[in-house]
């Protein structure tokens, strides 16, 4: 038995040796240390001239609205138009039976008849003292009373002719013929619309007409480019208006019910595409935004107040937090007012790594066609946590 044990021991021995000596091979570094810094995308930030768009509804008004009414009392005899089509200024609409207010015209006529002779010859007998002065200056004055009375009448019997007092789209009629109307009564016979142009009326809210205010005298704005009065136009199905619009007036009253003032544009509607009480949204030009920052809206995050914040990398190829103050969203990206500079080094990609300021890291260019996902719990497209500026949706084109 011993003499097996001696030889067990013998074979264990190098075995055993061995085993050490790799292990102190290991321990002496002989493997490439891996590095622990985490690697980060980033963005150079940079500047850029935006023309910035506010995205805001409406709703399409005539150019020009006429209500026709009747000016004198009387029985309808003619409907002169078929409802829904073109009229042009001055076509008779209705006719109002004209025989009472053709006596009323032959009877001041012929009293204008008479009294013109009798002042005729109390002219001839005047000089011979035939007649007073007095009868002379009553029948002067008759004739002038009976005149105007002669143009009274001709005016009521013309008005028996409703005529269109503007070109335009007519709507459906309220009376048929036979009806009896009155002079200005408060139901109209029809209405005229005219459709080519076409105002659309926008309201916009007082704050956002305070902030325009406020960021075009703080230079951050500016409205002195050229174009800066078109408005774009998208109809309620989506499709893109061909014709763009004439921003006119901002209103000056405000409206108590919704806190907002009207801007008015005109749009030529040649082919009648606009039709009145449409809902539309309207691309109204803000201003141009100078040395604009855009920045990835992966690349800002949220504290747990959810205001906005970003890290980037300094000099020294450390991690610093910069506090942001966002304006709005557009596209893909954030506008960024204040927080960044040009020349900032952005991080967009690797944030879930990233636990402290001053943590030393490996910086690679962002490749954004490569796909990747955004930090986790970075802002989605078009939300602002209710903390940084934000109206409805806006965009910018780049100048």
């Amino acid at each position: 038995m011993q003499t097996c044990a001696k030889v067990l021991v013998k074979k264990v021995i190098p075995f055993a040796i061995a085993g050490i000596l790799l292990l102190a091979g290991c321990d002496k570094g002989e493997a490439p240390p891996q590095s622990r810094e985490p690697v980060v995308s980033v963005v150079t930030v940079g500047t850029q001239n935006l023309t910035l768009t506010n995205e805001m509804t409406g709703r399409t008004v005539p150019y020009r609205i006429a209500e026709i009414r009747p000016q004198v009392n009387g029985i309808i005899l003619e409907r002169l138009f078929e409802e829904g089509s073109q009229v042009e200024k001055g076509q008779t609409l209705y006719l109002i039976d004209p025989a009472p207010y053709q006596v009323a015209l032959d009877n001041a006529e012929a009293n204008l008849a008479a009294i013109q002779l009798r002042k005729d010859r109390f002219e001839d007998l005047l000089p011979d003292h035939a007649v007073s002065q007095q009868d002379y200056d009553d029948a002067v004055a008759g004739v002038k009373s009976w005149q105007a009375q002669v143009k009274a009448a001709r005016i009521n019997l013309d008005y028996t002719n409703l005529t269109a007092p503007i070109s335009g789209r007519i709507g459906r009629s309220n009376v048929t013929e036979g009806a009896i109307v009155t002079a200005y009564q408060p139901v109209y016979l029809a209405t005229i619309q005219q459709l080519d142009p076409m105002y659309v009326d926008i309201p916009q809210s007082t704050a956002e007409v305070q902030r325009l205010r406020r960021e075009l005298a703080g230079g951050t704005l500016n409205q002195s480019g050229t174009g800066q009065n078109i408005v774009r136009l998208v109809e309620e199905d989506g499709v893109v208006y061909p014709l763009e619009g004439t921003l006119q007036f901002r209103d000056i009253s405000v409206n108590p019910t919704t806190g907002s003032v009207i801007l008015r544009a005109v749009f030529p509607n040649p082919n009648g595409t606009l039709l009145p009480q449409m809902f539309v949204r309207a691309l109204v030009n803000e201003g141009v935004s100078e040395n604009a920052i855009l920045v990835p809206q992966q690349g800002v995050s949220r504290d747990s107040k959810g205001d906005p914040f970003a890290w980037i990398v300094d000099a020294e190829g450390q991690t610093q937090i910069r506090e942001l103050v966002l304006d709005r969203a557009i596209g893909d990206k954030w506008l960024v007012t204040e927080g960044l500079a040009a020349g900032d080094q952005l991080i967009v990609e690797g944030l879930q790594s990233l636990r402290r300021p001053g943590t030393p890291i490996q910086v690679v260019p962002f490749d954004p066609g490569a796909g990747h996902g955004g930090a986790p719990g970075g802002p989605s497209a078009g939300s602002n946590g209710g903390r940084d500026k934000q109206s409805t949706p806006n965009t910018a084109q780049p100048e």
